[in-house]
């Protein structure tokens, strides 16, 4: 296999950790491009620094000079703008030009499952899932009008040792462990996915520096499907928690009670997705999830209870999902 020269804008997040140790360990060279503020996560010691922010494009150019990349991923480009900034900066000096956008751009809710790259990109309740399908539309004209040379990646829930998959975070696990009942959108019985960074990463080295993967798309994802209530269950389990007392409120009654929570339930984690990653596997055949959510969740619960500074407890969070279960399991009145 051939060395690429790859360089990561960001290079400190769940996702881009990851995939910065597996380019390394797959023998690339990797350029890390950040502002060198990143205190959750060191940047990779094998990796270079390069010292910029990418929201200062004559920062950029002064820190990399005349240089050129087999790869450049952008892994904190969220909006049209942001993505222009990039193909005016790498125009001609990479050979593949990365994006990470989303599965929540899919279809919501999704006309029909599994979720594929074919599926339609419309999403009308979450911002943050319009801006990522604007800067593919940007991206896939840039390509076909002048051969800019991208990839569009979409992930959907991937996560590390430090990301609780629950809306309360670490209150819902001190919730669980305190035998206090925890809320849960719709009924529980919805379907989802969580990916490790780690397995994300495998497929997402595999398709730096393949010409088929130009000018296209790719979902990626575990296989395992998990309904919400299994996840909750997972965690007390890890927590050694009792059973966890889970009372299933509509998404839509839970936006209108805590607004913060709104886009990304009602735009993402409200909807069944079942994914259908054999694109991606079809170029990168040794892309396989070793991880299972059990063990996710046990991994993630280890790294908490190790420094008990971690474990924050979001008082207007718990105040606001108290309020919310006692509205619901209040008697009704009736007439």
């Amino acid at each position: 296999m051939s060395t690429l020269r790859i360089l990561c804008i960001g290079g400190t997040g769940v996702i881009s950790t990851a995939v910065v140790d597996r380019a390394l360990a797959s023998g690339h060279s990797v350029t890390l491009l950040n502002r060198g503020s990143s205190t959750g996560r060191p940047a990779a010691a094998r990796a270079e620094l390069v010292q910029a922010d990418i929201r200062k494009p004559e920062d950029v150019r002064a820190a990399l000079g005349n240089r050129t990349f087999d790869v450049v991923v952008d892994f904190v480009a969220f909006t049209p703008d942001h993505v222009a900034t990039d193909i005016e900066l790498f125009t001609g000096r990479t050979g593949q030009y990365v994006f990470i956008s989303s599965a929540s751009a899919y279809q919501k809710p999704p006309a029909a499952l599994p979720i594929r790259e074919s599926t339609p990109l419309r999403n009308p309740f979450w911002q943050y899932s319009r801006d990522k399908i604007a800067c593919e539309d940007l991206l896939v004209a840039e390509y076909r009008e002048r051969g800019f040379p991208v990839t569009i990646v979409r992930p959907s829930h991937t996560y590390d040792h430090t990301k609780i998959a629950l809306a309360g975070g670490w209150t819902d696990i001190a919730r669980m462990r305190a035998g206090r009942p925890v809320l849960v959108h719709g009924d529980g019985t919805s379907l989802w996915t969580l990916t490790h960074s780690t397995d994300f990463a495998k497929a997402f080295v595999g398709l730096l520096g393949l010409p088929q993967a130009i000018g296209d798309s790719f979902t990626i994802t575990s296989d395992e499907v998990l309904p919400w209530n299994r996840i909750y269950q997972l965690f007390a389990e890890a927590a050694g928690a009792p059973e966890p007392d889970l009372v299933h409120v509509a998404s839509e009654t839970i936006a209108e009670y805590l607004p913060d929570l709104g886009p990304q339930l009602l735009g993402d984690k409200s909807h069944s997705v079942i994914f259908d990653n054999t694109k991606v596997k079809a170029l990168v055949p040794e892309f396989v999830c070793t991880t299972p959510f059990a063990l996710g969740a046990r991994e993630i619960l280890a790294w908490y209870d190790a420094d008990p500074g971690r474990q924050q407890i979001d008082s207007e969070l718990d105040a606001g999902f108290d309020r919310i279960i006692a509205a619901a399991r209040r008697p009704s009145t009736g007439s």
